[in-house]
Formats: structure tokens, sequence, C-alpha cells
């Protein structure tokens, strides 16, 4: 490790005690123990770290010392993790992701207040059995609904078809409507990361698809248009997708809404459909990304996997 590297891990080590030694005088109903998994800045996450990082999760809620997990993590890919080990956690404790939009050493930083907030959730009888959350800037997502919705804003992470579930206000942890109960658990032992997203746009071609295909890909998300329409164009890079047993999952561009099968001219959602190109609900595609990977860790069979969504 260089010099720099090791002083900046020894800073950030340090930052970390500091804040939960602040935390602890705070919030004295709760007993705080941590954990340093991982320094990694979150574009360098891995599904494969995120595999590990939801195991030992699942082995810190099976100890019955615990009542609840808090997880820190970069912003640019905490809802991927988030819906990783939502996806593959069963039980019924609190898991609670939260990170911070300014650094440390920046005015406003909002690490320490989003740690607070956090805590306060995993800690509330109320939080049980709603798979795992994000809380950040005192509102409480769900790792199902919530995205990363601006480069910069404090308030970044929405659920934006239906809102938060809930609210911090000073100590107290109020929620307003019931988290989705549309989750199914998938567990595999590993991961298939060979799973990559491609983007409808006007006149897109097959040309991505058909690089996929001949370089190994073993799943394509497709981020199609409005309700799930791609141009004619891409048809044939699909159909040989599916004919080489490679699963389509059907997303939309759009932030909002489903996808669904309406149209039946080429390469319409209905035309989709009868290829076996496979649906999501409200899934964007960086989550039907993660969601396929885990189900290509349990099986390759296409209709078994299309169970899975």
């Amino acid at each position: 490790m260089e010099r720099n590297e090791l002083t900046n891990k020894n800073q950030i080590i340090n930052n970390q005690k500091e804040l939960v030694e602040n935390i602890s005088n705070e919030i004295k109903h709760v007993t705080l123990k941590t954990h340093l998994f991982s320094l990694k800045p979150s574009p360098s996450m891995t599904p494969s770290d995120m595999l590990e990082l939801a195991k030992l999760t699942n082995s810190m809620l099976k100890d019955p010392e615990n009542d609840g997990v808090v997880i820190t993590h970069g912003t640019d890919t905490l809802e991927e993790t988030a819906y990783f080990l939502d996806l593959y956690l069963s039980s019924s404790k609190p898991v609670v992701f939260t990170g911070s939009m300014r650094s440390y050493s920046e005015l406003g930083f909002d690490g320490l207040s989003n740690l607070v907030s956090s805590i306060l959730v995993a800690a509330h009888d109320d939080s049980r059995d709603k798979g795992v959350l994000v809380c950040l800037n005192d509102e409480i997502n769900t790792a199902s609904e919530v995205t990363k919705s601006h480069t910069l804003s404090l308030d970044t992470f929405k659920s934006l078809e239906f809102g938060p579930i809930g609210i911090v206000e000073q100590e107290n942890v109020i929620y307003t409507r019931k988290a989705p109960d549309f989750r199914k658990i998938i567990n595999p032992e590993n991961v298939v990361q060979e799973v990559e997203i491609v983007q409808a746009a006007a006149g897109t071609s097959s040309y991505i698809l058909n690089f996929l295909i001949d370089n190994g890909t073993k799943g394509i998300v497709l981020e199609a248009l409005g309700r799930g329409n791609v141009p004619p164009m891409m048809v044939p890079g699909i159909k040989r997708a599916i004919k080489q047993n490679i699963p389509v999952i059907l997303t939309s561009r759009c932030p909002k809404g489903r996808v669904l099968d309406n149209y039946g001219y080429e390469g319409g959602g209905h035309h989709l459909r009868t290829l076996g190109v496979i649906f999501t609900d409200n899934l964007n595609a960086q989550k039907a990304r993660i969601r396929l990977m885990l189900a290509l860790g349990v099986t390759q069979n296409l209709n078994e996997i299309e169970t899975f969504f």
C-alpha cells in the first residue's frame, strides 16, 4: 500500500471512530458495535463484493445480541447494493443503508445526521419486516423503490413513484405507509456477473446486442422506450439472444411507470413478449440487472428465471 493510501485509510478509520463516539454520546439507549467491511469507493463495488457483504450482514443478523444493522455506503451505487441485500436477506430484523452527499471535510457534511437517523430507524420496532431500508435526509425509503435522482442534492434518494414510507423527526421514527410486499428472496451461493444493460434510443440497432452475445454475456437488461418498446432494428439481436438461451429482461428508460405489452407492432411490448422477453414491474435497469445476476446464480432456465420477475 502506498504512503498516501495508508494515510487516507487511517484518516477514514479515525473519522469513523470520531463519528461513532459522537453518536454514542447522543443516543445513549442504543449500544453500537462497528465493523469495517471495505474502503472501496462505491463505483468500485462489484456484485461479488455485494454478495460478501450480504453474507456478512446475514451472519450479524443471526446473532441474538444484534437487533439491526446499519451500513454506510457511497451514494453512487448505494441503491444497487441495498437492493442486492433486499433480495438476499430473509431476516425480519432491520437493515438500513445510509451515506452522505458531502464529504467529511466539506461544509454542511450530512453524514453524521444521516447516520444518526439510520441508527434510530434500525433500533425502532416498527422497522422490522420491511426489507432493506435506505435513510438519508431524514426520509425512509425501501431499497426496492428508491433511486438516486440528483447528482448533488442532499435529498437525492427518492422513491419516485410512491414517495418515502416514513420520516425521521428529531428522535421520532414515523412510518406513513406500508412497505411493498412483493419481495422474492433469491440467495444463491454465487452470482453471475456477466449481465449488461442496453439502452434503446431512436434508431438503435442490434450492434451492441450482437457484440454482447459474441463475447459471452449471460444476460441482458433492455432499457426500452416508453411502456417497453424498441426500434425494430433491435429485434434481430433480441431474437438471437433468446435463441442462445440468454435471458432478455425488459425495463423502461422512463423514471416512473411499468412496462406493458400494449403494442403489437415490430419491437412493441406485445411483440417482445411473444419473442420470450421477460417483463419487470417497477424496476429500473440497474436493479433489474442485480435481480438477474442473483437469479442466474440459481438457474439458467429461462422459464424459471421468469418466475423471479
